[in-house]
C-alpha cells in the first residue's frame, strides 16, 4: 500500500472515529478519566487530562453527524474502488 492523501485521510478518519465511540462510564472512567474528575478552582488553568476529557467530549458531541456521512461516503468509496 503506497503512502497516499487518502490513505493519509482514512488513517485520520480512524483516529477520529476511535475518540468518538470513547464511552465515558464505559471506559473512560475506569482509567481515571471521567467528567468528574480534573475539575479545577476558579482562575486556575486547566491540566491536560482535562483538557483531553473536555477534547474527547467535544469530538463526541460535534462530530457525530459529519462522522456519520464521511464514514458512508468512505464505505462507498472503497467498495467502488477497492
Amino acid at each position: 500500500m503506497a503512502f497516499t492523501l487518502y490513505s493519509l485521510m482514512q488513517a485520520m478518519l480512524l483516529m477520529v472515529n476511535a475518540v468518538a465511540v470513547l464511552h465515558e462510564e464505559r471506559f473512560l472512567r475506569h482509567v481515571g478519566w471521567g467528567s468528574d474528575q480534573g475539575i479545577g478552582g476558579f482562575g486556575e488553568e486547566p491540566g491536560i487530562k482535562a483538557q483531553l476529557t473536555n477534547l474527547i467530549r467535544s469530538v463526541r458531541t460535534v462530530m457525530r453527524v459529519p462522522l456519520i456521512a464521511v464514514n458512508s461516503v468512505t464505505i462507498v468509496l472503497l467498495l467502488l474502488f477497492g
